[in-house]
């Protein structure tokens, strides 16, 4: 019998630009953290080995204290890793792992698969053969050696690769890096560990990608897990557990106003919100000018709880009440000639989107300094 955990695309480095530099800052960080919560769980869980499918790092150029922090997050395993270059970290003649071989920070218990081949783990009986990514994109499926390869009788026979299966992950995928559908059987694999898809995912009964240690993008296609895979003899179906390991769970909500109830409707959502979370959300349709306030404070006290927070309100439209407007003591004169040319930019079909967030964002702007002065200092 023989236990690993699967794993897949930590994208070490990855720079997060999308976020302001703190958020950004933490999220890098995180994708050590949970690097170092999968070696952990391996010493914990007593596996055989762990095995990395591949785009350990992000980019060839990470530095050089990325890389030595990286392979220094593996210690709490003392047992075996293999680590396959995916397509953003190639095996090229000169790479992000040549260099980690010249810093010397290579721990003697990690496999780092340059080259396509086989390594035998013959303490537990397991041959993992390995297609890593030599260059960015290929053509050719890397895989297509398995079916030949001998390994020695009674060893498990797992296989290592990145790419995409053909006909299956056609939307989203990372590159053209092609792998067949039917490589598991053809190649009478118990196993095949696969990354490049960013979502933990079964392809068949022994085909599986692990997804990403740590969500990186909004889109719902279940990152955050390692694999637990346990193989009971050569031949027999593997058992798979998918266990979440990240830190952090990405939102993406589009969400449309049209009456005050979603507006309540979205505070609480907002409300349910905390530090693990990264949202990104998107606001359209009308809302009247108190609500539009409302709104606006729940979205800053949210980005005040969450991990990091993205947020597009350019799309709501602030069509003040009468009730705001006498509020405001914005009923007559000048200030309400000018809440109503701010309408009109709003409600006018020709009026540019730029300029139409800018007119809600000067309604809300007016807004707040009105009820910034005493109540008898509001006139026309």
């Amino acid at each position: 019998m023989i236990r690993f955990l699967h794993t897949a695309d930590w994208q070490i480095g990855t720079q997060f630009g999308q976020f302001e530099p703190d958020e950004a800052a933490h999220l890098a960080q995180a994708r050590f953290d949970t690097v170092r919560r999968i070696a952990d769980d391996a010493a914990a869980r007593k596996v055989d080995a762990v095995l990395v499918a591949g785009d350990v790092f992000d980019l060839q150029t990470v530095s050089d204290t990325v890389i030595r922090r990286l392979f220094a997050a593996l210690q709490a395993f003392t047992g075996p890793w293999i680590m396959l270059p995916g397509n953003h970290d190639a095996a090229l003649v000169e790479s992000v792992w040549t260099r980690a071989q010249r810093l010397n920070c290579v721990p003697p218990n990690v496999r780092l698969v340059l080259a396509p081949g086989v390594v035998l783990l013959d303490a537990c009986r397991c041959a993992v053969l390995c297609a890593p990514l030599t260059q960015r994109i290929t053509y050719d499926d890397t895989t297509g050696f398995f079916d030949t390869v001998e390994t020695p009788p009674d060893y498990h026979r797992v296989g290592l690769a990145h790419g995409s299966v053909s006909g299956i992950l056609q939307e989203g995928i990372d590159s053209s890096n092609p792998i067949s559908p039917t490589r598991a059987a053809s190649a009478r694999l118990d196993y095949l560990a696969l990354g490049d898809w960013h979502g933990h995912f079964r392809v068949d009964e022994r085909t599986w990608y692990a997804g990403t240690h740590e969500q990186d993008r909004f889109r719902a296609n279940d990152p955050g897990f390692m694999l637990d895979v346990t193989l009971s003899e050569p031949g027999a179906q593997p058992l798979v557990d998918a266990v979440r390991v990240g830190q952090y769970q990405w939102h993406r909500w589009d969400e449309s106003i049209s009456v005050p109830t979603d507006v309540d409707s979205l505070k609480a959502r907002l409300a349910t919100l905390g530090g693990s979370d990264v949202l990104r959300v998107s606001v359209s349709g009308t809302a009247a000018l108190a609500d539009a306030e409302a709104l606006h404070v729940a979205v800053e006290e949210t980005r005040a709880r969450v991990r990091a927070l993205r947020v597009d309100l350019s799309g709501l439209q602030v069509l003040p009440t009468t009730e705001d407007l006498a509020e405001l003591g914005a009923q007559s004169g000048y200030l309400a000639k000018v809440v109503a040319r701010l309408r009109g930019m709003q409600e006018d079909p020709q009026s540019d989107p730029q300029q139409v967030k800018r007119a809600a964002e000067a309604l809300l702007l007016l807004a707040r300094f009105q009820r910034e002065l005493p109540r008898e200092a509001r006139s026309a």
